[in-house]
C-alpha cells in the first residue's frame, strides 16, 4: 500500500478494494507494475507520458490523469506533453484533444499554474488549439501554432508528417505513442503498420516491447497479444 501512496500521494479506492478482497492479487499487480514502470529501454518519464496520452487517445481520462501526474513528477515539460497530445489528436481527432485539455490543465496545476476555463466549451480544432496556446502562456507554442496551420490546410499527409515530426518530442517517441494508441484499442493490424514506421524512425524492438508492457497496465493482457504478434523474436 505504501507503494501506491508514493505513486499517487494517497491510496486510490480501487487499490484499497483490491487489497480488501485479495491482498495476494494486489501483491502480484504491484510487482508487475513496479517492474514495468522502471527505467528500461524507455525511461519512467517516457512510460508515464505515453500511458497518459494513449488514454487521451482512447478517451479514458481516469488513467490519463493518474499518469499525467507521473509524467510531471518524472520530468516531462508542458510543451512535451502537448506534443504527445497532438499524436492523440492524430489518432482520435477533436474528441481526443478535448479530453487532453483535462490533463493539460492538471499538468499546469501541478506546475503551480492555475488556468481559466474558456467561456465557451471548445469544440472546433481552432478553439481547442487556441485554448492550449492561451494556457501555455510564456511556454514555447511554436509547434502548436505551426501544427494548427497545417491542420487548417486539410492535407492529411502533411498533417501526419507535421504532427509526427521532431519537436520537443522526437519522431521516434511519437511513433511509439501511435503504436500504443492502436495497441490499447486491440487494433493489431494497424499497430503492426505503425510498428514498422516506428522502426524506420529509430525505434528498437526493446522500445516496442516496452510499449507493449505499458499497454498491459492500461488495457490488459489482450493488448500484449496484439502487439507481440508483430514483435520480432530476439536471437539468443
Amino acid at each position: 500500500m505504501e507503494y501506491f501512496k508514493q505513486v499517487y500521494d494517497e491510496v486510490p479506492g480501487w487499490v484499497q478494494k483490491m487489497h480488501d478482497y485479495s491482498p495476494v492479487v494486489l501483491d502480484h499487480y504491484t510487482a508487475i507494475r513496479g517492474e514495468i514502470m522502471q527505467d528500461g529501454s524507455l525511461t519512467r518519464k517516457e512510460k508515464d507520458v505515453l500511458i497518459a496520452t494513449m488514454n487521451a487517445a482512447r478517451l479514458y481520462p481516469r488513467s490519463m490523469l493518474y499518469h499525467t501526474k507521473g509524467a510531471i513528477d518524472f520530468g516531462s515539460t508542458i510543451p512535451e506533453i502537448v506534443e504527445y497530445f497532438l499524436v492523440a489528436y492524430l489518432y482520435g481527432g477533436n474528441e481526443a484533444l478535448k479530453v487532453s485539455l483535462e490533463a493539460l490543465a492538471y499538468a499546469l496545476e501541478l506546475k503551480g499554474v492555475q488556468v481559466a476555463q474558456p467561456a465557451k466549451d471548445p469544440k472546433t480544432v481552432e478553439e481547442l488549439f487556441d485554448t492550449m496556446i492561451t494556457w501555455l502562456g510564456n511556454e514555447d507554442t511554436t509547434f502548436l501554432k505551426e501544427s494548427l496551420s497545417v491542420i487548417q490546410g486539410g492535407d492529411e499527409t502533411k498533417i501526419e508528417e507535421k504532427l509526427m515530426s521532431n519537436g520537443q518530442v522526437s519522431t521516434r517517441l511519437k511513433h511509439l505513442s501511435m503504436v500504443g494508441n492502436y495497441t490499447t484499442q486491440l487494433r493489431g493490424a494497424e499497430a503492426a503498420a505503425w510498428m514498422e514506421k516506428a522502426r524506420k524512425a529509430g525505434a528498437s524492438e526493446a522500445d516496442l516491447a516496452d510499449v507493449g508492457y505499458i499497454c498491459i497496465l492500461t488495457a490488459g493482457i489482450p493488448s500484449w497479444f496484439e502487439l507481440s504478434d508483430s514483435l520480432k523474436i530476439t536471437e539468443r
